[in-house]
């Protein structure tokens, strides 16, 4: 089921927004760019997006102003915001003021993969909004595969959202069961394994389905590490096997024409680690 989630992003800083949008946008996440907060304003009314992720200082119609007015409108007063400002901002201008009305602030400098992250929480849990109002009428289950959705940002998005429900994964001909009460694992089947373990298995699954069925849940509880606990432990393994395949011998080690080929591809910067303050 093909989900898009529409992300509005305003900065008066277009090289800030550009990095910004960049890091945000996925296949669940369409971005677009805005360098004035008027500007925004329209766009919101004309093509309403499913988030606002907006700076606080921004020349003529600031954050807090563009927040209001979203908030004034009836068609446009239900859309999450996100504000970026500085931690001084934040506590003495606009947590008081706009506590209710902002879905989450973010303070500035920031890390961009930080700031990204937690904006794509919020997306991957308006993608499962939008996914269940879509689903069947008929059996109310959300299907998709792992392709549109990971793993790692479904567990995220279930914790986050407090759901109770059955999520089932299946890759390369395995299924791994997990159920969710108030967000948290509270039983897990894979196989042979129960609990814990049979949590962790499927974290590194890449390829595959999932399914969402809010009316089943778990009479048993079977785990004894909260859903964040489970998450970690599985990317911990996962790290720990990647570093055991990258020192293995292999082929080319015993081929040093092969070898020096593979070692000429340039490495990817890590741009995602900069800190961005405007």
């Amino acid at each position: 089921m093909a989900v898009e989630v529409k992300v509005l992003l305003v900065d008066d800083n277009a090289t800030i927004a550009g990095m910004l949008g960049r890091a945000v946008h996925s296949p669940v996440a369409e971005v677009t760019i805005l360098t004035d907060a008027a500007d925004a304003l329209l766009h919101v009314v004309d093509d309403a997006p499913d988030l606002v992720v907006a700076d606080f200082r921004m020349a003529g119609m600031d954050g807090r102003q563009l927040v209001q007015k979203l908030k004034a409108r009836p068609q446009t007063a239900r859309i999450p915001v996100v504000l970026l400002a500085s931690k001084a901002d934040i506590s003495e201008k606009l947590r008081g003021s706009l506590q209710d009305a902002v879905e989450d602030f973010i303070e500035k400098p920031f890390f961009l993969r930080d700031a990204s992250s937690r904006i794509k929480r919020i997306v991957d849990r308006i993608a499962l909004e939008k996914m269940a109002k879509q689903a069947p009428a008929s059996d109310g289950v959300l299907r998709g595969t792992l392709e549109q959705m990971n793993v790692i940002d479904l567990l995220q998005s279930l914790e986050l959202g407090r759901k109770t429900c059955l999520l089932t994964l299946t890759s390369s001909g395995e299924q791994s069961q997990l159920y969710f009460s108030e967000g948290q694992i509270v039983d897990a089947i894979s196989g042979s394994l129960r609990g814990d373990a049979a949590a962790i298995k499927g974290i590194a699954w890449t390829q595959g389905d999932f399914q969402i069925d809010f009316a089943k849940e778990s009479g048993e509880s079977t785990t004894t590490l909260s859903t964040q606990a489970l998450l970690m432990e599985g990317l911990r393994l996962l790290d720990e096997a990647n570093r055991d395949s990258e020192t293995a011998p292999s082929d080319e080690s015993a081929n040093p024409e092969s070898a020096a080929v593979s070692s000429s591809v340039p490495e990817q910067a890590g741009g995602e680690d900069n800190i961005l303050e405007t």
